[in-house]
């Protein structure tokens, strides 16, 4: 009997703990929404930093590549943006168009209404949504154009 006694205590024990883990995550979940994620000063710092050490290096590139090619350094780093820009903006028509097949396959077996589809891809197409790199890449698998979070492939 006492262990019956000493095993419906420890349930109730844990049972406790995680009400109050939940409760505790209820209540803490509106203040960390609204601190965003612009309120860690280390994770703005080390993005950019990141920023700061991409723009150096391709700073230094078009540098190089200007002595390379005896062309102005300045005529070399608009072309290297130009080309960037480009392909950032082909990227995301490419990962758009993958939202929208995937959303399309939603709506036809009944996971999403139209409007649900519609709703999706405008917040996509208006920056809403996190713009992840897709499989591996900047957001991780599961990010807009990843297709490894829930229902992913």
């Amino acid at each position: 009997m006492k262990r019956s006694t000493k095993l419906t205590s420890v349930a109730a024990g844990v049972a406790v703990a995680g009400t109050a883990g939940v409760l505790g995550l209820v209540l803490a979940g509106p203040a960390l929404a609204e601190t965003g994620p612009s309120a860690s000063p280390s994770a703005s710092t080390a993005a950019g930093d990141r920023e700061a050490e991409r723009a150096q290096r391709q700073d230094e590139f078009a540098a190089a590549l200007a002595t390379e090619l005896g062309v102005d350094k300045a005529k070399v780093a608009a072309a290297l943006e130009k080309v960037q820009a480009a392909r950032q903006a082909e990227a995301k028509a490419d990962r758009t168009a993958e939202l929208k097949t995937r959303l399309d396959a939603a709506v036809a077996e009944g996971k999403l209404t139209a409007d649900q589809a519609a709703a999706i891809l405008e917040a996509a197409e208006s920056g809403v949504l996190p713009q992840g790199g897709g499989r591996g890449g900047p957001g991780g698998p599961g990010a807009f154009g990843g297709g490894h979070g829930p229902g992913g492939r």
